[in-house]
Formats: C-alpha cells, sequence, structure tokens
C-alpha cells in the first residue's frame, strides 16, 4: 500500500512519527512523499498550544481534499486526537480513524484494521525510520510530565513521568550512530528529571555520562531542562564531557515571581539568576536558550519589566516568546485572562527588541574565535556552506553558520571555522586549515 505520513509539532512527536514509519517498513509498504500518489495518509498531529491545533485542524482538512482523487484512508493520531477525539469523531467523518497517544501500544492492530495490510504491534520496538537529515537524529529519553505548571497541557495529554530505561536508551544510540548518526539530540517533556520516576531520585547525570562513552558520537546535547529541578553534578558533567554540548535549553517563562508562583513553576527570579551565573561561570562559552509567556492572567506593566530586566540581565544566547493562550483543561483556564491580546503582542515585542540587541552583542563577541561547525549544505548561488556550530539547536530557530570552504564538503562533516562577521541570527566565517 502506498503511505504517506505528516509530522506537525515538536521533536518528540517527529520521534512518534519515525516509530510509525519503522514500523511501516517492517510490514514492507510503499512510504510516498507524494501525497497525490498516496492511498492511506497517516497525520501525527500537535495539540499543545491554540496556533499548533490550528495548523493540525487545517492541515486534516487539506489532506481530506485528496479523498477526492486517490485516497482511500485519512488517519490521524497524536496529541490532537488525544484532546479531543470525541469532538473530532463528530465534526470530522472524513477521517477515517483518529488514534490517541495512549493507544500507541495497540497502534500495529488499528493500523492493520484500518488500512488492510498486516502491520505488527510492535511500536516503539522496530528501529525507527530517520526522516530528516541522516547525521542528526532526536533521542527521547522520557515521555509525560510530573510539573504540572498552570498554562500546561502536556501532562492532561501525555500523563506523569515515564522515563525510558538507561539500557534501552544507550542501546538507541548505538543503533543511531551505527547507521551515520553524529548529532544525537535529547528530547523529553523536562529532561532534567530523568529517571526521577525509576526511584525518586534524578538520574540524567549518569545517564549522559555513559552516553558520553558511546563510541562514534561525535555531539549530544538537550533540550527542555527546567530551571527547578538541574541534577547535582550536571554542569561539571558537561564541563569535563568529551561530546556533551554546552547547550542549555531552559525554559524561564518569566521573570516575575509573582508570574511564576501564578503559573506553579518551581522556581524562582533568584534562582533562574543563580542558576545562569554558575553556567556562565563553569562553561564561559555556554549557549543559553529560553522561552518566555507574554501577558499571563494577571501579569502587570511591573512584572513585564522584571523580565524585561531579567532578559537584560542572564543575556541569553537564544530567547522565543509565545503569547498566553488559554488551554482547557489546564488551572490557567479559568483564569481572569485580563491581558488583551493586543498587549500581549505589544509585551511579547518589547522582548524580543531587547533580545535581539542582545543576541547580536552576543554574536559580535565571538567574531574571531574559532569553532567545529557540522556542515548541513551549500547555497548553490553564493557556494558558501551552511551549518552550525554547538551554539545552533537542529531546529532551525537559533540560526546557522555560512562559510567560505577551503575544499568540497560533504553534509555530515565536520570542518574548523573562523567567525569573520554577522547576518541576523547568523554567523558568517572562514574555513581554517587544521593543524597537522
Amino acid at each position: 500500500m502506498k503511505i504517506g505520513v505528516i509530522s506537525l509539532g515538536c521533536a518528540k512527536n517527529l520521534v512518534d512519527t519515525e516509530n510509525v514509519l519503522g514500523m511501516l517498513k517492517q510490514a514492507d509498504q510503499e512510504l510516498v512523499t507524494s501525497y497525490d500518489d498516496a492511498e492511506a495518509i497517516i497525520v501525527n498531529t500537535c495539540g499543545f498550544i491554540e496556533s499548533a491545533k490550528v495548523e493540525s485542524i487545517n492541515t486534516i482538512l487539506d489532506v481530506a481534499d485528496l479523498k477526492q482523487k486517490n485516497l482511500k484512508k485519512l488517519i490521524v493520531m497524536g496529541c490532537l486526537a488525544k484532546r479531543y477525539k470525541p469532538q473530532l469523531e463528530k465534526e470530522m467523518p472524513e477521517v477515517d480513524r483518529f488514534i490517541s497517544v495512549d493507544e500507541y501500544d495497540q497502534l500495529g492492530t488499528i493500523l492493520t484494521q484500518e488500512l488492510g495490510v498486516r502491520i505488527a504491534n510492535q511500536y516503539g520496538h522496530t528501529p525507527r525510520l530517520l526522516s530528516g537529515k541522516p547525521w542528526m537524529a532526536y533521542l527521547q529519553i522520557s515521555d509525560g510530565c510530573d510539573n504540572r505548571c498552570s498554562y500546561c497541557a502536556i501532562p492532561y495529554i501525555r500523563g506523569n513521568l515515564r522515563s525510558t530505561p538507561e539500557a534501552d536508551v544507550l542501546a538507541e544510540a548505538k543503533r543511531l550512530v551505527s547507521i551515520g548518526v553524529k548529532e544525537i539530540t535529547l528530547v523529553a517533556q523536562d529532561c532534567s528529571r530523568y529517571g526521577y520516576d525509576f526511584d525518586h531520585k534524578l538520574h540524567l547525570t549518569e545517564l549522559l555520562k555513559k552516553l558520553d562513552e558511546v563510541e562514534g558520537i561525535r555531539w549530544i546535547r538537550m533540550l527542555y531542562l527546567y530551571p527547578d529541578e538541574i541534577p547535582d553534578g550536571l554542569i561539571e558533567t558537561i564541563r569535563d564531557s568529551r561530546h556533551i554540548l554546552p547547550y542549555f535549553d531552559i525554559p524561564t517563562q518569566s521573570g516575575s515571581d509573582h508570574v511564576l508562583h501564578a503559573m506553579r513553576r518551581k522556581t524562582n527570579r533568584a534562582k533562574i539568576i543563580a542558576l545562569t551565573e554558575l553556567i556562565r561561570k563553569e562553561l564561559p562559552n555556554a549557549s543559553l536558550r529560553t522561552t518566555l509567556i507574554s501577558g499571563f492572567p494577571g501579569e502587570t506593566l511591573e512584572d513585564q519589566q522584571e523580565t524585561l530586566d531579567l532578559v537584560k540581565h542572564v543575556r541569553y544566547n537564544h530567547l522565543g516568546v509565545f503569547t498566553f493562550s488559554k488551554e482547557d483543561g489546564t488551572p490557567a483556564y479559568d483564569m481572569n485572562d485580563d491581558v488583551v491580546p493586543e498587549e500581549k503582542e505589544r509585551r511579547r515585542k518589547e522582548i524580543m527588541m531587547v533580545q535581539e540587541k542582545i543576541a547580536e552583542e552576543m554574536l559580535q563577541n565571538q567574531l574571531g574565535t574559532i569553532a567545529e561547525v557540522l556542515v548541513e549544505g551549500q547555497n548553490p548561488l553564493t557556494h558558501m556552506y551552511t551549518g552550525r556550530s554547538y551554539a545552533f539547536a537542529p531546529d532551525g530557530v537559533d540560526g546557522c553558520v555560512m562559510f567560505h570552504g577551503l575544499k568540497e564538503h560533504k553534509p555530515g562533516e565536520f570542518v574548523n571555522v573562523r567567525f569573520t562577521k554577522t547576518s541576523g541570527q547568523n554567523l558568517i566565517g572562514e574555513e581554517i586549515q587544521e593543524e597537522q
């Protein structure tokens, strides 16, 4: 059967999609990227925030139009299907089956019933098929979350924290290396709490030390470390490692204690400042990334100023801001959403104006320095190579490195580059000759 798969949302959703692709490949199904040719299409949806829900719905409707051509089956899975399954089944009859995230252990059986081809019930136990760049892969170390932040629907969609056993994480890392992966990015709703569900202790540092010993891994980075529970020894482990990158993605959400309390975050402004200062002290070249929410219910202009002051003090390398949106099922849904949309957007832009100046200054500080760059492509017009240093995550939001090469390079190679200029979020440089 000719089957197309569409993945929406975050890196964790992409891992789910790649598990489905692995199941379909093992079942000898034909995977197609031209959806006009597909006899069946599976859409893996995101339902985290309003904009993601709109994108998911629009994608489903666009795919449903293909039923007027060759498409016989439309299947929708993922977070949106989990949150709104009864409602969607009623309002979207053109979808043949909605599959919730808590049905994944029966995914093979469900797909067999819907598609009429035999697919083994081996979700998560069949080698996943990477769908992106072959030199990098995401590796999910846990699912679910215990934090219960007042604005977040993830625990209600994905459930409580469930960490992947260490042996399974290491086995997957070795498998990825064996098929040519050089950069592994660990993802979870909260990487810092890895293993807490095993014995009420944090085990991320232990896991990282063992991953650092896996032969063939060149870069290891993590996404989503929460500031309230950074495991003991984590910063030192990264500092002393061979392959773990000094890249810290630490969502802070606000710089105001008043707002952090309303968000049910387990940290405060002083702890955030102390943590980031410690990172800068131990790892002066660390790249810090964070996300913020503007216009949370009850947020005042004074709270906004405290957030601006925090951004100026910490000087994040990379920062993103989302305007608050009410998510049903969360405690914040019932709060008085007293910041009007126009003011939320004004505050978002105000933060980003401050951040853009800081980010430009941080990039300027890198001029004249040399860094290892992972080559990812070449501009056909300028013939400059594009890639990333340790300071840029693979999801594209941080920017990239562009450089002139001394010789031809293939994607997935590593090159030493001296940075000479900046362009927006990007660094421009020249390849330097490696010392013999």
